[in-house]
């Protein structure tokens, strides 16, 4: 067992009959192997064990039935004499959670969280594997913090120690991890994977402002983060931001479908197929219920990008930005020149603060402008006043 195959990953063999295969798991993260007959062994990182195979004429197939892992590459097949079995039976995953989420979603609260007070904050993020709604109708086993998606959003200030409780629950199946990108600390310390039934402490302090993610680095990484695993922390300079009368915090991220109340498609997910893209973790919700501003009043928006593959051309119709701070680079009210700002393009991982105003009642759209994703949830609706323009 490697990270995500087995070597040999085709097993030829001269006869038919019983056998002793021996498994090495040389990664570092637990796996299974699991034949087409049903047979199954579990090996823990660094560890050996062994199981007694029947292999028939038509040979087996094999992978591993964690979560993600046969889709990362993690299977093979047994054959006689070289000699292929004539189907390549599927290894069933190991069994999914299947509460059922209610069909009424919970529209997900747009309002950023105020700032927190103190200098030192202790979070507690827990990660749990659910089945939880991303569309209208459309489940998916996903992987959270907290149990959400997008994960609570942090917001401090330059010079606050952040002190991260992350809990692995044994109920779960995976490993998972946090790497804060606001963070400087080494990825094989702070970073590092932890087992279910196992949880760590994450301290960082956080030395620079901005927009920033937060996500899961297990691997495969691309599978944890596109599951769900992600959220946004806003550090604000010491001094602190000028006030407005509205902040928002929206995360922009993709969905990969595998099967109804089942994990998401790796596959797809590699080969840049977004089912959905969406705002909070949830297609459309804004559109169907509007975030509400007053008309003329100042709007901050903190935007992230958690991708994990594709651009954010963040834009709202009817308005323009007159303050984005992007990645560090600021476009200031009242600058040189009067310029503004129509969209700002963030690359997965980037984020930024937009403010504008509405210049008066009615519905103002938000979207990427790449619009090959809008019509798969990338839409939402600022409601300026009662939303009539014409009152």
């Amino acid at each position: 067992m490697l990270d995500m195959s087995y070597a040999p990953a085709k097993i030829d063999v001269a006869h038919t009959g019983r056998y002793r295969v021996n498994v090495s798991n040389t990664s570092a993260i637990p796996h299974d192997i699991v034949f087409s007959n049903g047979a199954r062994v579990t090996v823990a990182p660094g560890k050996n064990e062994s199981v007694m195979l029947d292999i028939p004429e038509g040979g087996l197939t094999y992978a591993c039935s964690m979560p993600g892992h046969s889709d990362a590459g993690m299977k093979g097949i047994v054959v006689v004499n070289n000699e292929d079995p004539p189907s390549a039976k599927p290894v069933g995953s190991a069994k999914q959670n299947q509460a059922k989420p209610a069909a009424n979603y919970t529209v997900s609260d747009p309002k950023a969280p105020p700032l927190k007070a103190g200098k030192v904050h202790d979070i507690y993020l827990t990660a749990n594997e659910k089945q939880t709604f991303v569309a209208p109708g459309i489940s998916q086993n996903l992987w959270t913090f907290n149990g959400q998606v997008p994960g609570p959003v942090l917001h401090i200030r330059v010079g606050d120690t952040v002190r991260v409780h992350l809990e692995n629950p044994s109920t779960n199946q995976l490993q998972h991890s946090v790497d804060f990108h606001a963070s400087q600390v080494a990825w094989n310390d702070e970073m590092t994977s932890i087992n279910p039934g196992e949880n760590k402490l994450y301290e960082w302090r956080a030395d620079y402002a901005g927009v920033w993610m937060y996500h899961c680095g297990s691997n495969p990484a691309l599978h944890h983060i596109a599951s769900g695993m992600y959220g946004m922390v806003i550090v604000e300079p010491a001094e602190g931001l000028p006030k407005v009368d509205h902040e928002f915090a929206i995360v922009q991220s993709e969905f990969y479908l595998g099967e109804q109340g089942h994990n998401t498609d790796l596959h797809k997910a590699t080969e840049h197929k977004p089912d959905y893209v969406v705002f909070n973790g949830f297609a459309n919700q804004y559109k169907d219920h509007p975030i509400e501003v007053g008309t003329g009043k100042k709007v901050r928006m903190y935007v992230l990008n958690a991708g994990p593959n594709e651009d954010n051309s963040f834009h709202i119709v009817g308005t323009i930005f007159n303050r984005v701070i992007k990645e560090g680079m600021e476009l200031t009210p009242g600058n040189k020149g009067h310029y503004g700002s129509q969209a700002v393009d963030l690359a997965p991982a980037q984020g930024a603060i937009v403010e504008f105003t509405t210049a008066e009642d009615g519905l103002y759209p938000m979207v990427t402008h790449a619009f090959n994703y809008v019509g798969k949830g990338a839409l939402g609706l600022i409601k300026a006043g009662d939303g009539d323009p014409k009152n």
